[in-house]
């Protein structure tokens, strides 16, 4: 006994059969495919593409059918507008909205997909998150909601987040926030002098503890030794990060209109603020924004920058004062929330303490930046310094793996002149 032909998505619904409908109002994977919602992602691919079979009707007497009437293809894309809030299910609409149209090529679906996506990235939500604002190429960021409830869920995921976890994260164009600056300037070449002044120092063999910097303000000396750290594959030590720092800071006292106004912790701070029986001891570090000895309070700031060592590795924070913001950035591609939301609670008690002013940190959001990555285990320390610096500027990260042994001749030019550019 013959098998009886396969039928459509369509065919069914021309007969009048009941639609599936899910929970947002999009049709469900039929069930004679439902097995391929565990299927690896060949077979993914292969079920969006092969087209489902047709009834044949039989002709008698060797007839031609007659040709095709035209039919206008039915869209299988999703709206953009639900693809955020779909959540697991939008594994199974994808697979039946491939699966419901007819493909004569195996491309076609994924063609859709590609512009299911490229839809998605240019207009706005509707489920009540941020808006994908068309802005010319500044990429695209993960928002992170930092509200009570969602850390209280996150807790036990704060070590390993899943950029992938639709739930918690909405896209979020990078705001134009760059000062119009010529770029030029920053990978400017050093001239023969600085070349030759910075070689025979860089180069040289003999250990010496001769003191060649000191920064008065600060109180920071830095021996040739210290400063081999900039050598290619050196590890950057805290003297040097910490010199950099303060030379970051009266860069901007120089030329204000130039330079966002910042705050820069040296890479002492966080370690004394994570620390104690509870992992938090504000009164550790409550003296260290003293504002007769700083001149400004946190309050006035718009980013506040923290380096953060994690045993043989350098990340970075920065709490937004003007966005109302965190941001944890790792040239290996890491997250810890868990740094994030200490800081959260820092920037409570210290508005409350300097300020006398009781904020709410938790509508703050947690934004992750795509960001240029080390290619290597030796440049951590050379990209923290890097983000501070063009983001103390206003400007996007334009550089890479492949300017960072500039950068550590250029870095070590500044430490020697007490002068950063």
């Amino acid at each position: 006994m013959p098998r009886a032909p396969a039928t459509s998505a369509a065919s069914h619904r021309r007969r009048g059969k009941r639609r599936i409908v899910g929970a947002h109002g999009t049709e469900s994977l039929p069930r004679d495919r439902s097995h391929l919602l565990a299927s690896r992602s060949f077979t993914l691919r292969f079920a969006l593409a092969a087209p489902p079979n047709r009834r044949r009707k039989r002709r008698l007497g060797g007839a031609r059918p007659p040709a095709p009437s035209p039919r206008r293809r039915r869209s299988s894309v999703v709206p953009p507008s639900r693809f955020l809030a779909l959540r697991p299910f939008v594994l199974r609409y994808l697979l039946a909205a491939g699966a419901s149209t007819p493909c004569r090529r195996r491309k076609a679906s994924v063609v859709d997909m590609g512009h299911l996506l490229s839809r998605l990235l240019r207009e706005s939500t509707d489920e009540g998150g941020s808006r994908v604002r068309k802005r010319r190429g500044k990429g695209l960021r993960e928002v992170i909601d930092l509200s009570a409830n969602r850390i209280q869920a996150n807790k036990a995921s704060a070590s390993r987040r899943d950029i992938g976890d639709v739930s918690n994260i909405t896209l979020e164009e990078v705001p134009d926030d760059s000062l119009e600056e010529d770029l030029s300037e920053l990978f400017a070449p050093l001239t023969n002098e600085e070349e030759s002044e910075v070689n025979n120092l860089l180069n040289g063999s003999a250990h010496s503890k001769k003191i060649i910097v000191l920064h008065k303000s600060s109180n920071i000396e830095i021996t040739k030794e210290k400063l081999w750290c900039l050598r290619p594959r050196g590890w950057l030590n805290d003297e040097v990060i910490n010199l950099y720092l303060e030379l970051l800071k009266e860069r901007a006292e120089r030329e204000p209109q130039r330079f966002l106004k910042c705050h820069f912790f040296n890479t002492f701070f966080y370690k004394k603020l994570a620390c104690g029986k509870t992992g938090y001891d504000y009164q550790s570090v409550r003296r260290w924004t003293n504002p007769n000895k700083l001149g400004y309070r946190l309050a006035d700031c718009e980013k506040i920058f923290i380096p953060v060592h994690r045993d043989v590795h350098w990340c970075l924070a920065i709490i937004d004062m003007k966005e109302e913001t965190f941001h944890y950035l790792d040239s290996l591609g890491g997250k810890d929330s868990g740094v994030l939301r200490i800081l959260a609670r820092y920037i409570m008690d210290e508005l409350k303490d300097k300020n006398n002013i009781e904020i709410d940190t938790s509508s703050w959001r947690e934004v992750s930046v795509h960001i240029p990555l080390q290619h290597n285990g030796w440049d951590c320390g050379m990209f923290m310094l890097k983000f501070i610096d063009f983001y103390s500027r206003g400007l996007i990260l334009s550089f890479s793996q492949e300017h960072m042994e500039y950068f550590r001749r250029r870095t070590a030019k500044e430490i020697l002149r007490l002068r950063a550019d």
